[in-house]
């Protein structure tokens, strides 16, 4: 970029035909240009190109590159515009060229997008920050400032409608030039979004998620709802019904994988203490693992109850009666015949009715 001489600034200030460091120590005195110039206006001034400028140092000469940039002034030029203002004798160094950089303060477009969303964090029932997207009415870009809007990003007001998502949203950054804060304004939607198990192909009641069948996206918490499931939880769950593909997956679509299916022949275990024995029957509900199931024994032509334990088997506890220790030998002796002869009945000893 070659920078262009300011025209009118010879006519606004008055010359000598003395130049300013008349009179000065020479070794002090001599003007130098500078290879490379930084400037932090929108022009550039007669003491950003040299050294020892003397009076002229504040006379602008050309008109600053744009925000960020760096332009290219040709040295011969240079010294032309210089001696317009009698700034002459100028050590060039045998510079052919000076660069001249305006500075400036970026606002990244990162930095903007995560300033809203924290503006509207927890507004009218929208999450944290990290879960809002955020669609912008014109394209976001990096924005270029001038170098003295210093200040942090500070949020001026923020507007959101629930009801259609829009959100109007002021920033603003303090001047340390003393000007009023610079004033951002951005318009447009905000969603909450949630990380949501996706199916990648329709799926059959009963079937069994694998690793291949789901993928995580972001989604509209909206069309997710408040349970969506979660991938490492879902793989190895079996389908509480048909879903299609490209459709999020819900914790209360799951459910544990049916260990025993209805008219599977499984294998009946029965336990008591010191005793296991096993037959087999057939299933007449499907189960997962702790559910209770009934179980035909062909056997016995009898329906059981048991619990599923394992892959096609179900377990039945038998349980023993504990032993009644009586130590009061008198109360048995006023006990009724009937339960005197029972109790003999139930130990398979003789009692003797106790004489009247």
């Amino acid at each position: 970029m070659i920078l262009r001489p300011l025209l009118f600034a010879t006519a606004l200030f008055a010359l000598t035909a003395t130049p300013a460091w008349a009179g000065a120590d020479d070794a002090t005195a001599v003007p130098v240009l500078r290879a490379s110039v930084a400037v932090t206006s929108d022009v550039v001034r007669v003491g950003d190109l040299i050294d020892n400028a003397g009076t002229f140092a504040l006379v602008p000469v050309y008109r600053a590159p744009d925000l960020g940039t760096t332009g290219v002034l040709p040295v011969a030029q240079v010294l032309a515009v210089l001696r317009q203002h009698q700034v002459i004798g100028v050590d060039t160094h045998d510079l052919k060229d000076v660069s001249v950089t305006r500075l400036a303060r970026t606002v990244t477009a990162k930095d903007i997008q995560a300033a809203v969303a924290e503006a509207l964090a927890h507004r009218s029932n929208l999450g944290e920050a990290a879960n809002i997207t955020l669609t912008f009415d014109r394209d976001l870009q990096d924005i270029r400032l001038d170098a003295s809007n210093s200040g942090s990003l500070e949020v001026t007001t923020a507007r959101y409608e629930a009801r259609g998502g829009h959100f109007d949203v002021t920033l603003s950054i303090a001047n340390d030039a003393g000007n009023a804060p610079t004033q951002l304004r951005f318009t447009g939607v905000a969603i909450e979004t949630v990380d949501a198990v996706i199916l990648t192909r329709s799926v059959e009641r009963t079937d069994i998620l694998r690793a291949s069948d789901i993928v995580v996206e972001r989604r509209p918490k909206a069309d997710v709802g408040g349970d969506p499931a979660v991938r490492d939880s879902a793989i190895g769950m079996q389908m509480r019904h048909s879903m299609r593909a490209g459709q999020p997956v819900r914790v209360a679509d799951l459910a544990k994988p049916d260990l025993v299916q209805r008219d599977q022949n499984v294998t009946l275990i029965y336990q008591t203490a010191g005793i296991y024995l096993t037959t087999r029957g057939k299933a007449l509900d499907n189960g997962t693992e702790g559910d209770v199931v009934s179980v035909f024994n062909p056997q016995s032509k009898r329906t059981v109850s048991g619990v599923v334990t394992g892959r096609g088997q179900v377990s039945i506890q038998i349980v023993t009666p504990k032993p009644v220790v009586v130590s009061d030998t008198a109360a048995i002796a006023s006990e009724e015949p009937t339960t005197t002869a029972a109790l003999a009945q139930s130990t398979n000893s003789p009692v003797t009715p106790k004489p009247e």
